[in-house]
């Protein structure tokens, strides 16, 4: 994805229409049930890691999480956690990726199946005691974002900013 500008209004909108549900299309396989998100620090199980996310909060078993910090443009949504330790954990889920055509502002959101996986616990500078993971690997099951392998690896943690692909 190319750098595009976008202004503070526009990307304020676009973030406040993904946070309301914006992204009707990109839902779950029916029937599945749903994992409870656990975004509570005092709710995490001793020895549990934890995701970390935009607004450098603790998260466990998050149904959604945001991979463009900056802008929005790509998210996890619909997520089902099926393994969540103090080592790994693995979901299920959607990445709903703004296609930027013609820009940003007017891009559409394409959703594409991915299979989702935490690693690499390290602890957080925010708090030492609490594990965070520190790297995020998608793995796309059928179609992919243009210029995108079938994995793509993002580096999260205290040094990043926003998730930092490492993979494309």
């Amino acid at each position: 994805m190319g750098k595009h500008t976008v202004s503070t209004a526009v990307t304020l909108g676009a973030t406040v229409l993904l946070g309301a549900g914006g992204l009707g299309t990109a839902s779950a396989a029916p029937g599945a049930p749903a994992s409870p998100a656990v975004t509570d620090p005092a709710h995490r199980q001793p020895g549990q890691s934890v995701l970390v996310d935009c607004s450098m909060k603790s998260q466990v078993r998050p149904d959604t999480f945001i991979l463009a910090c900056g802008d929005g443009n790509s998210r996890l949504v619909s997520l089902h956690w099926t393994k969540w330790t103090g080592r790994t954990a693995v979901a299920r889920g959607v990445n709903a990726v703004n296609d930027c055509k013609p820009y940003c502002a007017a891009g559409t959101f394409r959703s594409y199946p991915v299979v989702v996986r935490l690693e690499s616990p390290q602890p957080w500078k925010k708090n030492p005691q609490v594990r965070q993971f520190t790297r995020l690997s998608l793995v796309f099951t059928g179609a992919r974002p243009e210029g995108y392998q079938r994995m793509v690896t993002y580096r999260l943690g205290d040094s990043a900013s926003a998730p930092q692909r490492t993979g494309s």
